[in-house]
């Protein structure tokens, strides 16, 4: 299991300005001792502890590459070693076996992972995982909030929280099949001077190709709804009520105001909201005014208290934001800004 914070090759990125290539990390490691893999496999806010059974010898060997878009591992382990992550990581994780087993502890089911079998890990569990070596898979790794964005834009409404990707994945035809093909071109793609390295265009489509294709193609709670017809596009006055909702969002404006701002009466902008967006005006203005809040806080770390960012975006009451946030979140704001 991996999930480390990457540092650029040599001490820094080998992004090229002229190219203006996104910026990019590749780092290796290879070992015999469980606290060191332990610590090259923890992140600052998800650490994990890595075991050899019975103190007997292991080995592992870590190739990482990442762009800003996603993360891809490969790793070969030998011995049996046990795997435990202390806190979600923020992240989706696609297991990819090439050689092995493994099982995997993703909540309430147990993923037996070999090859022709892929695991996927949601960003919001505290998971743990038993290798028995010799072990060889790629790891894929997507922040939870950018497959958020990609689906914001396939529903055209603010999503949050976990996928909830179904955890076990054919890895022997069709789409599980396609999602090795691609995570290993990824990785042959970006690792030492590898071709994509000169291509930011086509590194961009392929990390975007294997986003959507998890989406459109792997179980998640969303599926059934991207399965139903696209809705009609939303009319000018509901497009037109959100652009006023973004330029004023920190200031107190009415339901009266945004009707006004988009020359329909209150009856018919609410209409437009239920129809073209499955919720309220205000619904909708305090959702963006919840994800502009949970962004101060992720930024600002221990530099402001949280009922000032509170009262900035208009919660006055400061239990109710915080039991709201914890909802939408799954954390509380004091947990937030300290990240």
């Amino acid at each position: 299991m991996s999930g480390r914070s990457l540092m650029p090759v040599n001490g820094s990125s080998v992004h090229d300005p002229a190219r203006q290539s996104p910026p990019f990390w590749e780092t290796a490691f290879s070992g015999t001792d469980p606290d060191a893999l332990s610590e090259i496999l923890s992140t600052p806010n998800s650490p994990i502890k890595a075991e050899a059974k019975a103190d007997a010898p292991i080995a592992y060997r870590c190739n990482f590459v990442a762009t800003e878009e996603l993360a891809i591992a490969d790793c070969a382990y030998e011995g049996t070693i046990s795997i435990r992550r202390e806190a979600p990581s923020g992240k989706v994780i696609i297991f990819l076996p090439m050689e092995g087993d493994a099982l995997f502890d993703a909540g309430k089911e147990h993923i037996h992972s070999v090859p022709g079998r892929g695991a996927i890990l949601g960003a919001g569990r505290v998971s743990g995982a038993r290798l028995l070596g010799p072990r060889r898979h790629l790891g894929l790794f997507i922040d939870q909030a950018r497959i958020n964005r990609h689906l914001t834009q396939m529903f055209e409404r603010t999503i949050i929280g976990d996928t909830d990707f179904r955890p076990s994945i054919d890895l022997t035809t069709g789409p599980g099949l396609v999602l090795q093909q691609l995570a290993a071109n990824l990785h042959y793609g970006l690792s030492g001077d590898g071709p994509l390295l000169q291509s930011p265009l086509a590194l961009s489509a392929l990390c975007d190709a294997t986003i959507y294709l998890l989406l459109e193609t792997c179980p998640h709670r969303y599926s059934e709804a991207l399965a139903l017809p696209a809705p009609a596009p939303a009319p000018r006055h509901v497009k037109w009520a959100i652009e006023f909702m973004q330029e004023y969002i920190a200031e107190p404006i009415s339901l009266n105001d945004i009707a006004t701002a988009a020359k329909v009466s209150v009856r018919t902008l609410q209409q437009g909201f239920r129809q073209f967006r499955d919720t309220t005006p205000m619904a909708y203005l305090h959702e963006l005014r919840m994800l502009a809040a949970h962004r101060d806080l992720l930024e600002s770390g221990t530099r402001q208290a949280v009922a000032d960012v509170a009262v900035r975006w208009g919660f006055t009451h400061l239990g109710r934001f915080s039991a709201e946030y914890r909802k939408r979140f799954g954390q509380l704001p004091s947990q937030a800004l300290k990240r």
